[in-house]
């Protein structure tokens, strides 16, 4: 191969050896460690023995180019004919170095007669060794500039100098292709492949363990990508494999013919010409240096190929256990959405059983609207439940989350929460509804507006009989738990309420006579209404334990003040018709007293 085919084969195998960075990645079950340190212990050796081949090719091509330059070697511009003259500059160079080296401790040693002669000879030999180094810096030169110019020299060299610094980017595996000790290095960096590999992961690859469908749908996405990223290296594998394959056939064939050449040379040794035995030898010699060049190239070709089709088995097997494993998640992925959506449609089948029953058996306007409501809220609570608890991955940690949760929202919205709350009390038996007219503290208002935090009452004022005042008066339904609150509505069904009046009896009346009057003259106004506020009296007992008989009639109590005998008259009205009722017996009552004191 040229240097440029070696580069190419050593990239593609370091690329391909950096595959093992992926397979870290989706190895996550014991299975998967063992057969990822298997791969590691293969991918080593394989990088090895390309390091190998590419250093044999690299002295192959550096023998080819030894022979081509031996040929060129008389050439007075060749490289070699160059360097043999640099050596004997330097050997001239050292020998005058070394003479005047001796003549100057001769000259320390000699008498003053024979100092000028040997100064005289130092003289002479330093401008020799000045001559000598002016050759030796211009050969140096020309020598430097020839080795430069020199293609096979210098790319064989490069090509060494190429495969070192691939050797070392090698991750894991600089040792396993370093120029010292393939073996040794090998075997570090297989032995660096455990600790190398990240620990199995503590979740089962199947999901069995988990109970969130969330956590199963990314099992069954991170089993997907596995395969993927097998399925990745064996094709990077094969295409590898298949490389080495076509490397691997000239020369093998070239052993071949070696052979074959070989045989021949052996059917000649047996001629007795001296002259041809003594070329046969030459040519015997010639084809070992050439087989055992060629057989260091061969030999870890036919390796590479062996320890390939090992680890395409490795990744078969490995690809079987994760398909397994992505079957087994789908599946349990599968019941558990099947089972979700048959609880789903529990909950909405008991849910529209649940309207249907309540429209069909409760009549009562208010009772069906707070049925349907809490049909609502218990239906929306199990969905929200049921999605909640299927997708959770752990129950523990999504019970403290929702504990903690529940806390901060409880003190955030404590009003909010007690205001829905409060509510609930507002629709109960005796509770509020649309129309209803109710006195809360001081307004007194209708109410047209019922919601889940707050309700609004149309603020009624005035005398009897009241009006709206324009103005809608808010408040909280947390009002029913506030002890100054209060809120005043009749029972369904009865509009009653009890008006007095207050008079000043004349002087000289008779307190009893009187009395009889006012008595007499108020029940002559509410004789008109006895019978619906007999039918509202008899409501009122069925609600409360006052069980009194009799019909509701007017009360006069007599009693002293400062300006004489005063009569209070307590009377009960409807509400629709108070003005009317008020306005009727205050005229009764006023022609009583006039005709008492006339």
């Amino acid at each position: 191969m040229t240097g440029e085919q070696v580069v190419r084969i050593l990239d593609e195998t370091v690329d391909w050896y950096r595959t093992l960075g992926g397979q870290q990645q989706s190895a996550t079950q014991p299975s998967d460690l063992l057969i990822l340190y298997a791969n590691r212990q293969i991918a080593d050796r394989v990088v090895g023995l390309a390091f190998e081949l590419a250093r044999a090719n690299a002295e192959l091509l550096s023998s080819q180019a030894e022979v081509a330059q031996k040929a060129a070697a008389d050439a007075a511009s060749s490289p070699q004919a160059l360097q043999r003259v640099q050596q004997q500059l330097d050997g001239r160079r050292a020998e005058i170095q070394a003479e005047i080296a001796s003549m100057q401790r001769r000259l320390a040693a000699a008498p003053k007669a024979q100092r000028a002669e040997v100064q005289a000879r130092i003289s002479e030999l330093q401008s020799e060794l000045d001559l000598v180094n002016a050759r030796r810096n211009l050969h140096s030169s020309i020598s430097q500039f020839t080795y430069q110019s020199d293609a096979n020299g210098t790319g064989v060299n490069a090509l060494k100098a190429h495969i070192d610094a691939i050797a070392v980017s090698i991750p894991s595996s600089g040792g396993a292709a370093g120029p010292a000790s393939p073996a040794a290095g090998s075997a570090s960096g297989s032995a660096a492949a455990p600790t190398a590999a990240s620990p199995p992961s503590s979740r089962s690859d199947n999901g069995s363990g988990r109970l969130g469908i969330w956590d199963l749908a990314s099992n069954v996405l991170r089993l997907s990508g596995k395969l993927r990223t097998i399925d990745m290296v064996d094709h990077r594998t094969a295409a590898l494999q298949n490389t080495f394959t076509q490397i691997r056939t000239p020369p093998q064939e070239q052993i071949k013919a070696l052979s074959t050449r070989g045989d021949a040379l052996a059917e000649q040794a047996d001629s007795p010409n001296g002259a041809d035995l003594k070329s046969v030898r030459d040519q015997f010699d010639t084809l070992a240096w050439l087989f055992k060049q060629t057989s260091a190239i061969v030999l870890p070709l036919s390796q590479e190929g062996v320890l390939l089709d090992q680890y395409r088995r490795n990744l078969s097997s490995w690809r079987d256990n994760a398909k397994s494993q992505y079957f087994d998640a789908l599946k349990t992925l599968g019941v558990r959405l099947a089972i979700l959506l048959a609880l789903l449609a529990m909950v909405f089948a008991v849910a529209e059983a649940w309207r249907r029953g309540v429209l069909r058996y409760v009549h009562e306007p208010r009772r069906r609207y707070q049925l349907l409501l809490v049909r609502r809220i218990v239906c929306w609570a199990l969905v929200v439940a049921i999605v909640t608890f299927t997708f959770a991955t752990d129950l523990g940690s999504l019970a403290t989350f929702a504990g903690l949760l529940t806390a901060g929202v409880a003190v955030a919205m404590q009003s909010v929460l007690v205001s829905i709350v409060g509510y609930f009390f507002l629709i109960g038996k005796y509770g509020i509804r649309v129309g209803d007219r109710v006195q809360i503290g001081s307004v007194t208002g209708e109410v047209i507006d019922l919601g889940l935090v707050r309700l609004h009452l149309m603020e009624l004022s005035g005398h009897a009989p009241l009006g709206p005042t324009g103005r809608v008066v808010a408040f909280a339904n947390s009002i029913v738990f506030q002890a100054s609150g209060g809120i005043f509505k009749h029972i369904p069904g009865v509009n009653l309420a009890w008006h007095d009046i207050t008079l000043t009896l004349p002087s000289k009346a008779d307190p009893s006579a009187m009395k009889e009057k006012l008595l007499a003259a108020a029940n002559r106004v509410l004789s008109e209404y006895s019978e619906d506020m007999a039918r509202q009296t008899r409501e009122i007992q069925k609600t409360t334990s006052l069980h009194a008989s009799g019909e509701v009639q007017a009360q006069v109590q007599l009693r002293f003040s400062a300006s004489g005998v005063e009569a209070l008259i307590r009377y009960p009205v409807q509400l629709q018709h108070a003005a009317e009722i008020d306005e009727r017996i205050s005229r009764e009552l006023l022609k009583a007293v006039t005709d008492l004191a006339a």
